[in-house]
C-alpha cells in the first residue's frame, strides 16, 4: 500500500475530525522519526492506519477479532477502546496490502504500548499522544520531552495514560502495565 492510497483510505474511513488528528499523528510521526534515525515513510503509513478502524461500531470490532483469532489469540478479551489499533493492523494485513510486520504491530499496539517496544512502535504511540491536536494539561510537557528522549517520554506517556484510565473507572489494558514496566527495566538496566 502506498502512502497516497493510506491517505485515501483513512480518508473514506473517517470523519473529518478523526482524519485531521490522523494527518497530525503523520506530521508528528515523520518528525519523530526523522529526530531518531527510524524509516519515515513506515512512521507515514503506520500513522495514516492506525485510526482506520476507530469509526466502526464495537460489533464489528469484535468481529473482526473473532474471525481473526489466529492473528490476534485473546484480543476480543482486551478492553473494548484498544479493539481500534488491533483490527486496523488486522484489516491493514488481511485487506490492504501491508506486509510489513513491523508497521502492522506499531498499528496494533498504538494505544498500548508492549513490551520490547521497537522504535518505530514508541514513534507511533507518542506521536499518537501528542498530535497537534492534543490539548490536555500535561501534553507540552510529554512534547518537550518527545524532542529530547524517545524512550523518557515513552514511558511517561504509558504512565499517564494508565493512570487516566484507572481514574476514569475504566479497565486498564494489561498490555499498557506489561509495556510500562518493560520499559521502565530497561531504562534502569541501561
Amino acid at each position: 500500500m502506498t502512502l497516497k492510497q493510506a491517505k485515501k483510505l483513512a480518508r473514506g474511513a473517517l470523519s473529518d475530525k478523526r482524519y485531521q488528528h490522523t494527518l497530525n499523528v503523520k506530521k508528528e510521526a515523520v518528525h519523530l522519526a526523522g529526530l531518531y534515525g527510524a524509516d519515515e515513510e513506515k512512521a507515514a503509513l503506520a500513522a495514516l492506519l492506525h485510526d482506520a478502524a476507530k469509526e466502526r461500531s464495537k460489533e464489528e470490532l469484535l468481529q473482526i477479532l473473532q474471525d481473526n483469532a489466529i492473528i490476534a489469540p485473546g484480543a476480543a478479551s482486551r478492553p473494548a477502546p484498544v479493539w481500534h489499533g488491533i483490527c486496523a493492523a488486522i484489516l491493514a494485513r488481511t485487506q490492504w496490502g501491508v506486509e510489513d510486520q513491523e508497521v502492522l504491530d506499531a498499528i496494533a499496539c498504538h494505544t498500548t504500548g508492549r513490551p520490547g517496544m521497537t522504535k518505530l512502535d514508541k514513534i507511533l504511540f507518542l506521536a499518537d499522544m501528542v498530535s497537534a491536536e492534543r490539548d490536555y494539561p500535561t501534553v507540552g510537557m510529554l512534547r518537550r520531552l518527545a524532542e529530547q528522549d524517545l524512550d523518557a517520554a515513552v514511558l511517561e506517556a504509558l504512565g499517564q495514560n494508565i493512570e487516566f484510565v484507572a481514574q476514569s473507572g475504566r479497565p486498564v489494558d494489561e498490555m499498557s502495565r506489561a509495556a510500562y514496566n518493560d520499559l521502565r527495566q530497561t531504562l534502569r538496566e541501561g
